[in-house]
Protein backbone atom coordinates (compact mmCIF):
# COMPACT_ATOMS: atom_id res chain seq x y z
CA UNK A 1 0.00 0.00 0.00
CA UNK A 2 2.57 2.35 -0.99
CA UNK A 3 1.44 6.11 -2.24
CA UNK A 4 2.20 7.14 -5.68
CA UNK A 5 4.11 10.41 -5.74
CA UNK A 6 5.77 12.05 -8.60
CA UNK A 7 9.33 13.63 -7.84
CA UNK A 8 7.57 17.07 -7.79
CA UNK A 9 5.38 16.57 -5.37
CA UNK A 10 7.33 14.68 -2.91
CA UNK A 11 10.55 15.28 -0.19
CA UNK A 12 8.72 17.36 2.47
CA UNK A 13 10.29 18.22 5.78
CA UNK A 14 8.77 16.13 8.55
CA UNK A 15 7.70 19.29 10.88
CA UNK A 16 5.63 20.31 7.13
CA UNK A 17 4.09 16.60 7.27
CA UNK A 18 3.37 16.71 11.46
CA UNK A 19 1.96 20.31 10.51
CA UNK A 20 -0.67 18.69 7.99
CA UNK A 21 -1.44 15.72 10.92
CA UNK A 22 -2.08 18.67 13.35
CA UNK A 23 -3.90 20.36 10.97
CA UNK A 24 -6.28 17.83 9.30
CA UNK A 25 -6.88 14.75 12.45
CA UNK A 26 -9.78 13.35 11.06
CA UNK A 27 -8.26 10.07 9.23
CA UNK A 28 -9.48 7.15 7.55
CA UNK A 29 -8.29 3.82 9.18
CA UNK A 30 -7.68 1.11 6.97
CA UNK A 31 -6.39 -2.48 7.91
CA UNK A 32 -6.44 -5.54 5.47
CA UNK A 33 -7.15 -8.43 6.63
CA UNK A 34 -9.12 -11.49 5.76
CA UNK A 35 -11.81 -10.45 2.58
CA UNK A 36 -12.67 -6.79 2.54
CA UNK A 37 -10.27 -4.59 4.31
CA UNK A 38 -11.71 -2.52 7.47
CA UNK A 39 -12.02 1.29 7.48
CA UNK A 40 -13.54 3.79 10.26
CA UNK A 41 -13.12 7.27 9.67
CA UNK A 42 -12.65 9.06 13.40
CA UNK A 43 -9.84 11.75 14.62
CA UNK A 44 -6.44 10.67 15.29
CA UNK A 45 -4.19 12.99 17.03
CA UNK A 46 -0.23 13.50 17.03
CA UNK A 47 1.53 12.09 20.42
CA UNK A 48 4.97 12.26 20.13
CA UNK A 49 5.91 9.15 17.48
CA UNK A 50 2.19 8.16 18.05
CA UNK A 51 -1.24 8.50 16.60
CA UNK A 52 -3.57 7.98 19.54
CA UNK A 53 -7.38 7.77 19.23
CA UNK A 54 -10.46 5.34 19.69
CA UNK A 55 -13.56 3.68 17.73
CA UNK A 56 -16.69 1.87 18.88
CA UNK A 57 -15.98 -1.70 21.04
CA UNK A 58 -19.03 -2.72 18.61
CA UNK A 59 -17.11 -1.61 15.77
CA UNK A 60 -15.43 -4.89 14.55
CA UNK A 61 -12.26 -2.78 13.49
CA UNK A 62 -10.48 -3.08 15.83
CA UNK A 63 -10.31 -6.89 15.98
CA UNK A 64 -8.05 -7.11 12.86
CA UNK A 65 -5.75 -5.11 14.38
CA UNK A 66 -3.38 -7.91 15.16
CA UNK A 67 -3.99 -9.55 12.15
CA UNK A 68 -3.38 -7.24 8.88
CA UNK A 69 -1.14 -4.07 7.81
CA UNK A 70 -2.96 -0.96 8.99
CA UNK A 71 -2.68 2.61 7.37
CA UNK A 72 -4.01 6.05 8.58
CA UNK A 73 -4.67 8.36 5.76
CA UNK A 74 -5.10 12.23 6.48
CA UNK A 75 -6.68 14.98 3.88
CA UNK A 76 -4.99 18.13 3.40
CA UNK A 77 -6.65 21.09 1.51
CA UNK A 78 -7.66 20.43 -1.73
CA UNK A 79 -9.25 21.99 -4.83
CA UNK A 80 -9.74 21.71 -8.68
CA UNK A 81 -7.64 23.99 -10.80
CA UNK A 82 -8.71 24.84 -14.35
CA UNK A 83 -6.70 25.11 -17.27
CA UNK A 84 -8.06 28.61 -18.00
CA UNK A 85 -6.31 30.04 -14.87
CA UNK A 86 -2.68 29.21 -16.82
CA UNK A 87 -0.75 31.46 -18.75
CA UNK A 88 -1.57 29.39 -21.83
CA UNK A 89 -4.96 27.50 -20.83
CA UNK A 90 -4.75 25.91 -24.88
CA UNK A 91 -2.04 23.87 -23.28
CA UNK A 92 -3.19 22.68 -20.40
CA UNK A 93 -5.81 19.65 -18.78
CA UNK A 94 -7.81 20.28 -15.96
CA UNK A 95 -6.39 19.20 -12.68
CA UNK A 96 -6.65 18.20 -8.62
CA UNK A 97 -4.66 20.43 -6.39
CA UNK A 98 -4.18 18.74 -2.83
CA UNK A 99 -1.96 17.52 0.11
CA UNK A 100 -2.62 14.12 1.86
CA UNK A 101 -0.57 11.95 4.22
CA UNK A 102 -0.15 8.36 4.85
CA UNK A 103 0.70 7.01 8.40
CA UNK A 104 1.88 2.89 8.39
CA UNK A 105 1.61 1.47 11.93
CA UNK A 106 1.33 -1.48 13.81
CA UNK A 107 -2.07 -0.19 16.22
CA UNK A 108 -1.25 -1.80 19.77
CA UNK A 109 -4.45 -1.49 22.14
CA UNK A 110 -4.99 0.45 25.17
CA UNK A 111 -7.00 -1.67 28.02
CA UNK A 112 -7.10 0.57 31.19
CA UNK A 113 -9.04 2.94 31.72
CA UNK A 114 -6.43 5.92 32.91
CA UNK A 115 -5.04 5.12 29.36
CA UNK A 116 -8.78 5.46 28.06
CA UNK A 117 -9.46 8.62 29.81
CA UNK A 118 -6.22 10.16 28.85
CA UNK A 119 -6.99 9.96 24.85
CA UNK A 120 -10.28 11.22 25.81
CA UNK A 121 -8.78 14.56 27.84
CA UNK A 122 -6.38 14.82 24.92
CA UNK A 123 -8.92 14.62 22.29
CA UNK A 124 -11.11 17.44 24.45
CA UNK A 125 -8.26 19.84 24.84
CA UNK A 126 -7.31 19.67 21.30
CA UNK A 127 -10.79 20.25 19.97
CA UNK A 128 -13.25 22.16 23.00
CA UNK A 129 -13.51 25.69 22.95
CA UNK A 130 -10.45 26.92 25.10
CA UNK A 131 -12.38 29.90 26.76
CA UNK A 132 -15.55 27.59 27.84
CA UNK A 133 -14.37 23.75 27.72
CA UNK A 134 -16.58 21.20 28.39
CA UNK A 135 -15.08 19.57 31.64
CA UNK A 136 -16.32 15.70 32.60
CA UNK A 137 -19.12 15.93 35.30
CA UNK A 138 -19.51 11.93 35.45
CA UNK A 139 -19.91 10.01 38.74
CA UNK A 140 -17.28 7.11 38.47
CA UNK A 141 -19.42 4.45 37.83
CA UNK A 142 -21.21 5.97 34.91
CA UNK A 143 -17.93 6.90 33.92
CA UNK A 144 -16.46 3.20 33.39
CA UNK A 145 -19.84 2.44 31.96
CA UNK A 146 -19.50 4.70 29.04
CA UNK A 147 -15.81 3.56 28.68
CA UNK A 148 -16.17 0.11 28.38
CA UNK A 149 -18.17 0.70 24.80
CA UNK A 150 -15.24 2.18 23.32
CA UNK A 151 -11.47 0.83 22.22
CA UNK A 152 -8.29 2.95 22.28
CA UNK A 153 -4.85 2.57 20.43
CA UNK A 154 -1.69 4.47 19.71
CA UNK A 155 -0.33 3.67 16.46
CA UNK A 156 3.46 4.15 16.18
CA UNK A 157 4.58 5.93 13.18
CA UNK A 158 7.11 3.62 11.38
CA UNK A 159 6.15 4.79 7.94
CA UNK A 160 5.20 8.40 6.42
CA UNK A 161 4.88 9.12 2.95
CA UNK A 162 3.50 12.57 2.00
CA UNK A 163 2.06 13.84 -1.11
CA UNK A 164 1.63 17.96 -1.79
CA UNK A 165 0.77 18.30 -5.01
CA UNK A 166 0.90 22.26 -5.36
CA UNK A 167 1.64 22.99 -8.95
CA UNK A 168 5.24 22.81 -8.34
CA UNK A 169 5.67 21.04 -12.05
CA UNK A 170 4.32 24.26 -13.15
CA UNK A 171 6.09 27.65 -13.95
CA UNK A 172 6.24 30.56 -11.38
CA UNK A 173 3.76 32.58 -13.40
CA UNK A 174 1.47 30.10 -13.66
CA UNK A 175 1.41 29.22 -9.73
CA UNK A 176 1.02 32.62 -8.97
CA UNK A 177 -2.16 33.01 -11.62
CA UNK A 178 -3.42 29.98 -10.45
CA UNK A 179 -3.11 31.28 -6.26
CA UNK A 180 -4.57 34.67 -7.86
CA UNK A 181 -7.48 33.11 -9.02
CA UNK A 182 -8.16 30.58 -6.08
CA UNK A 183 -8.34 33.64 -3.20
CA UNK A 184 -10.91 35.08 -5.50
CA UNK A 185 -13.42 32.38 -4.25
CA UNK A 186 -15.07 31.77 -1.15
CA UNK A 187 -14.61 28.17 -0.87
CA UNK A 188 -11.97 27.74 2.03
CA UNK A 189 -10.54 24.42 0.81
CA UNK A 190 -9.49 26.91 -2.26
CA UNK A 191 -7.90 29.94 0.12
CA UNK A 192 -6.13 27.29 1.97
CA UNK A 193 -4.84 25.54 -1.18
CA UNK A 194 -3.93 29.16 -1.89
CA UNK A 195 -1.98 29.63 1.11
CA UNK A 196 0.20 26.10 0.95
CA UNK A 197 0.94 26.74 -2.86
CA UNK A 198 2.57 30.08 -1.56
CA UNK A 199 4.19 28.16 1.38
CA UNK A 200 5.43 25.42 -0.66
CA UNK A 201 7.12 27.22 -3.80
CA UNK A 202 10.06 25.63 -5.19
CA UNK A 203 13.58 26.22 -4.30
Amino acid sequence: MSLYTPRAFGGHAHHEVLALLRAAPFATLITSGDGEPHITHLPLLLDGDMLIGHMAHANGHWQAFAKGHTLAVFHGPHTYISPQWYLAPEKEVPTWNYATVHVHGQPQLLHDLSDKLAILAHSSAAFENPQQPWTLQLEPEALAAKLKHIVAFRIPMTRIESTFKMNQNKTAADRQKVIAHLRQSAAPDALAVADWMQAHEPH
